[in-house]
């Protein structure tokens, strides 16, 4: 995707099918690449890089470790939508924090009474796949006082 950035979504289709392995794929994986790359082409571009950077981050870690992921996945889709919810708000609180004040709000008191320890271990997990954006002007709250 970056490096046909200046490209048309037309043009980015075009190159996807292409590259190399692309036709040995089958037809349903094919048009799923490109529906994909339909939806990253209409993001905005901060959209846009969230995802890359995940899929990147993804990409690092160890095949059990994506297997860890997907499973929390899964566990977060099959929760009841309040808790879904909480737990994807958290998500957004939490991946602004490097990964170390990650994990201490994780075992925060406060945390620890809001989440069950299922819950904060799913989402560990998920956190796993979520780059800390490095470079940032505002101050930063470790994590919610109990």
């Amino acid at each position: 995707m970056q490096s046909h950035s200046g490209m048309s979504l037309v043009q980015q289709q075009h190159a996807l099918q292409n590259e190399p392995g692309f036709r040995e794929l089958p037809p349903q994986v094919q048009q799923n690449r490109l529906n994909t790359l339909a939806r990253l082409y209409n993001m905005n571009p901060q959209q846009r890089t969230r995802i890359l950077d995940r899929a990147e981050a993804l990409e690092r870690l160890a095949p059990a470790q994506r297997q860890q992921w997907r499973d929390a996945v899964q566990s977060l889709n099959t929760m009841p939508p309040q808790r879904k919810r909480m737990l994807a708000g958290t998500i957004v609180e939490l991946r602004e924090l490097p990964p170390e004040q990650r994990q201490a709000a994780l075992n925060s008191p406060a945390y620890r009474a809001q989440f069950s320890p299922y819950e904060r271990q799913t989402l560990g997990t998920l956190l796993m796949a979520e780059p800390y954006p490095a470079v940032r002007n505002a101050p930063r709250m470790p994590y919610p006082e109990p």
